[in-house]
């Protein structure tokens, strides 16, 4: 981050504003409604300013900016508009060791003013670092549009219980899931039908419960969660809502960067993510971790790329959990099939050309040997591939050995949904040296049939599909020997 997002507490505290028009007189009100002492600088002003110097007794100095006007100022905030004003007043303030904002100019800048939401004492703020302010200002209505106007009476209610919520529950844990139960539950929606009295009832009812019983307070929860194919866009609101209370989250390695940010800030990040060929965190260790966690009163958020019973190993998890007698709930994602091939323009089934659709792994050797190629080398529907890309050879030349065409389209899509996504087109045939060619990496899903070869083709990074020959299915020397 380029600044340090904080509230600052003005009440009573020394504030100079330099300037004397409208964008000064918006500044002016902002920083009273902080409840800043506040003193003007400016040769000229309107008449909006002067019925505000008026009505809240501020002081004003009817002349040019000085250095030492920020001498015991709190805060100074620059509006002239005038960029040798702004950088006067900036460097005035840098020698004072004062905090300074020059409206619209971050370079004069050591501090900036957000686009705000008010619903006192709830107060969102939205900043773009002064890259784009009109962004920050969209950004803040699309926030405001989400939030209950209750949310404001809601946050003074649970400030009158605080206090005592802190005495009457003795730990950490129970105290987050109190406040989480008023939140989430009837007490929130009492607040925002307006019936305020029903609900501070209602919390009393609930702290006293709370008190004693604080082993039900303990119990963990797990929520089994898909994380969707990579896209935190793609992220599901109840996903969302499951990273948000989790004390733990357990991911796994295709679980981006960008989908973790929107974690709770204090939760526990663990990674439990496989890397093909090693024995680094084995299935039976990550569900054992994930049974005992839960067990111990934690909530766990078991975050898995993808959908959690689409190769995610979920229906193993659940199963331990419903063995050991604990909680869990599921939250499907958006499975990589879905999600890249929509990302690439490629539709799964078409009327024309594909009336059914198989999901299929090819992780090891024995998952291929295992496969009914006989069935999935029939025409009409579309295979999607999910972490083949080392049996690629194996995959076409079986699909060939039993009939189906090696002029049947391929794409290979890595990194869908991503900022780094490829997708490679070409034929069945052609596949093996497609991967060779391009340097295709993990993770990547292959999907084959008619419907490969229609939607809109993205270029692939590299040498283009249609320059490489086509490749007749040949035994390999070990199948023929």
């Amino acid at each position: 981050m380029d600044f340090f997002p904080a509230f600052l507490k003005l009440r009573g505290r020394r504030a100079l504003l330099v300037g004397g028009g409208a964008v000064a007189l918006r500044k002016a009100r902002s920083l009273l409604d902080a409840g800043a002492t506040l003193t003007i600088v400016t040769p000229e002003t309107n008449a909006s300013v002067d019925e505000l110097v008026r009505r809240h007794r501020v002081r004003l100095l009817r002349r040019s900016f000085r250095a030492t006007d920020v001498v015991g100022q709190w805060l100074v905030v620059s509006a002239t508009g005038v960029p040798g004003v702004e950088r006067e007043v900036a460097r005035a303030c840098d020698a004072a060791g004062i905090f300074c904002n020059a409206v619209d100019d971050v370079a004069n800048c050591s501090f900036l003013t957000p686009a705000v939401i008010d619903r006192n004492p709830v107060v969102v703020a939205v900043s773009s670092g002064g890259a784009a302010p009109v962004l920050a200002r969209r950004i803040r209505s699309k926030i405001e549009a989400l939030l209950p106007a209750g949310v404001g009476p809601l946050a003074a209610l649970a400030a009158r219980f605080r206090t005592r919520a802190a005495a009457r529950l003795d730990t950490f844990v129970a105290k987050l899931r109190f406040w989480e139960r008023v939140f989430d539950g009837r007490i929130a929606d009492e607040v925002y039908a307006g019936r305020l009295e029903a609900a501070e009832t209602m919390l009393e009812h609930l702290l006293a419960e709370s008190g004693r019983a604080t082993a039900d307070v303990q119990t963990g929860f797990a929520w089994l969660t898909g994380a969707g194919p990579g896209d935190p866009d793609l992220v599901t609101l109840k996903a969302l809502q499951a990273m948000q209370s989790a004390d733990v989250i357990m991911h796994d390695r295709l679980v981006s960067r960008e989908v973790l940010a929107l974690a709770r800030r204090d939760a526990e990040l663990i990674p439990v993510g496989k890397i093909a060929g090693r024995t680094l965190n084995r299935q039976e260790d990550t569900t054992a971790l994930l049974v005992r966690l839960v067990a111990a009163g934690k909530r766990v958020c078991r975050l898995k790329g993808g959908d959690p019973f689409i190769f995610g190993r979920g229906g193993e998890e659940a199963e331990a959990l419903s063995r050991a007698g604990l909680p869990y709930a599921v939250i499907p994602g958006i499975t990589a099939a879905a999600g890249c091939a929509a990302s690439a323009g490629i539709p799964l089934t078409h009327r024309d050309s594909a009336q059914s659709l198989v999901l299929l792994t090819a992780h090891g050797k024995d998952s291929v040997d295992t496969l009914d190629w006989a069935s999935l080398a029939r025409d009409r529907q579309t295979l999607a591939v999910y972490m083949g890309v080392r049996r690629f050879p194996e995959l076409m030349q079986n699909l060939t050995d039993h009939g189906r065409s090696a002029d049947t389209p391929i794409a290979i899509i890595e990194r869908g949904t991503t900022s780094a996504e490829r997708v490679i087109r070409g034929t069945l045939g052609q596949l093996p040296l497609l991967a060779e060619a391009h340097g295709v990496e993990s993770p990547a899903i292959l999907l084959i049939g008619d419907v490969a070869g229609r939607g809109v083709a993205n270029p692939p990074a590299g040498k283009p599909a249609a320059a490489l020959p086509r490749v007749c299915p040949q035994k390999s020397a070990i199948q023929r020997a």
